[in-house]
Parts: structure tokens; sequence; C-alpha cells
């Protein structure tokens, strides 16, 4: 019986000594609480706010305001959307490594990718411009060119060319030939056949393509050194209050009058060839192209992009309130 006494007698002291080195703890707890810096309180809270802001912008979701008409009717300047980052795999590292995804960029999905004429300030200045980007809903870029204006980053196009397509353009309006075929197919032929919504947009009239080539021999001819007729000129007249004017079909009426002159130059029958046989997609890439094609510096420009390079796909338009809703 004394046994048991003693056995109780030492659970009870236990038990009180656990209790009371919990209670301890926990008074020490809230003297440190009590004790801590309201600043120091502050940086960390925004610290591992900014932490969790920076990786749901590097692999989940990116906040992005679009900074042109590139995309008209489909994204207004200034609209601010969310951009699917995960979809085609997200970047372990920025513009150094990416995951690769079972899912690849289709035609004409609106997608976003780096600009490839940007020239970045460094791994620090991109981490943090992109936290302040993210924490702010893409209000504050402090990523700005000499004159103050936001650098176009991030590019966010239609990928409209797909690996094996040529494309070429006739007055401003594109043709398809798609891999394995040997058709030319009209753009607005193919997306009417498929019921896509979207507005290709047009700027120049087409009635302005006579005096927009005029403009282009003329070019030419002085890019040769020789003179311009009166009626050449007269036939150019008006095209500079073109406002938008489709540099592409100036180019190549320049081409074929200097390819005319230097038949022997294989440098102008590669420009040129580019126009009159089009462009060419090599598989594993992809052509992006604007929505407002008079009035885009898109793959026309640079180039396909790789889709390794596709860092993710629009997902939705959250600012202005009346033009809520999904990308497509």
């Amino acid at each position: 019986m004394a046994d048991n006494r003693d056995f109780f007698d030492q659970l009870q002291v236990f038990t009180e000594g656990c209790l009371s080195r919990r209670q301890r703890k926990r008074r020490i707890r809230k003297e440190k609480s009590r004790a801590k810096n309201p600043v120091l309180d502050w940086i960390e809270a925004f610290l591992w706010a900014a932490g969790v802001v920076l990786l749901i912008n590097q692999y989940l979701f990116q906040a992005y305001q679009i900074p042109s008409g590139s995309m008209i009717d489909t994204l207004l300047i200034k609209d601010r959307i969310f951009v699917n980052k995960i979809i085609y795999g997200p970047e372990l590292l920025p513009g150094v490594f990416k995951l690769p995804s079972p899912i690849k960029p289709k035609r004409n999905d609106v997608i976003i990718f780096e600009n490839p004429s940007y020239i970045s300030r460094g791994p620090a200045f991109d981490i943090a411009q992109r936290i302040i980007y993210m924490l702010t809903l893409s209000m504050v870029d402090i990523d700005k060119d000499e004159s103050g204006d936001p650098k176009v980053h991030f590019l966010i196009k239609r990928a409209v060319g797909m690996g094996g397509d040529r494309f070429i353009t006739e007055n401003g309006e594109l043709n398809i030939r798609f891999a394995g075929e040997d058709r030319w197919m009209p753009e607005r032929e193919y997306n009417a056949g498929r019921g896509l919504k979207h507005k290709l947009s047009r700027l120049m009239d087409e009635d302005a393509y006579p005096a927009l080539k005029a403009a282009g021999r003329a070019a030419a001819l002085m890019d040769l050194g020789l003179p311009v007729s009166g009626e050449l000129s007269e036939a150019a007249a008006g095209v500079n209050k073109l406002r938008y004017p489709d540099y592409l079909a100036h180019e190549r009426a320049r081409l074929e009058l200097i390819r005319g002159a230097y038949p022997q130059e294989n440098r102008y029958r590669t420009l040129l060839a580019r126009h009159t046989q089009g462009w060419y997609v090599p598989p594993g890439r992809i052509l992006p192209l604007g929505d407002n094609r008079d009035n885009s510096r898109d793959g026309r420009y640079f180039g396909p992009v790789r889709e390794s390079k596709i860092l993710g796909k629009g997902s939705l338009i959250y600012w202005p309130f009346r033009r809520i809703g999904p990308i497509r």
C-alpha cells in the first residue's frame, strides 16, 4: 500500500513539474513577443509576404499590364491580366532553367514570353522588380527606360504559327501553308472554319497599298543613288499621312527593286525570299503575332520563338472592372 502511495506521489510531482515547465515556456514566449520591435515585426511580415508573392509570380500566376496596342481588340492598352505560369512548365530560375510540361502551346493560345530585345539589369534587380510589381498588382514598375516609361520585359502575343508552317502576307492579310499541305489558306478562312472568335484588327486601309508600294520603290531608288521620277513621287503622295503603315509591304516593294538592280547579290535574294516564299517556322518553335496586325512588333520582325522560352498563357483580365473575364 505504501508503495502505491509513493508511486502516485512521484507521478504527481512529475506532472506538476511538466505543467510548470510548460507554463514557464509560455510565459517566456509572451514576454519575447511583447519585447519584439514593431519595426522588425513589419520587416518580417513584409519579407514573408514578398517570398510568397515571388513564389506565386514565378511558378503559378504572374500579374502583367498590357503595354501596347498589339493585341487590340483581344487586349487593350493598360489592361491588367493574370498569366498562368505553370501550364507550360514553370521556370525554376528566371531565364535559366524551365521544367518541361506535357502541355504544349496550341495554335491561337495567347502566350507570354521574354522580349528578345530586352536587356536585363541583373538577376537581383529582376527579382526585386517582380516582387514589387506583383505586390502592387502591376501598379508599380521600377524597370523603366531613359524616358521614364516601363521597359517591355515580356511580350504577349497569339501563337499563330506552329512547327512546319509557312506564312506569307499579301496587302496585310496573312496566308498559311500548314505542314504537309500544298495550298495556301487565308488565315481569316481558317479562323472562320473553326469558329474562332478573336478579331484581327487592321488600321491601314487596303486602298492605301498602291501608294505604300510606290513609296517602297522610291526608297529603293534613293538607296541606289538614282533619281525618283515625278510620276513615282506622285504615286507615293500621302504615304507620310499614314499613321500605321504596313512596313512589311513597304520593305517588299523596296527589296524587289534592289534585287532587280543587283541580281548577283545573295543577301538581297535571301531578304526578299522571306516576303515572296514566306516565313518558315522550324519544329519546336512558334511564330507569335499580334491580333492588331498593322501595329505589332512580333515574330515577323524577330522570328519564331522556341517553345521552351514560352513562360505562360494569358488567363484572366482582372482590371479594369468592366473588362473582367477570361482571355480568348
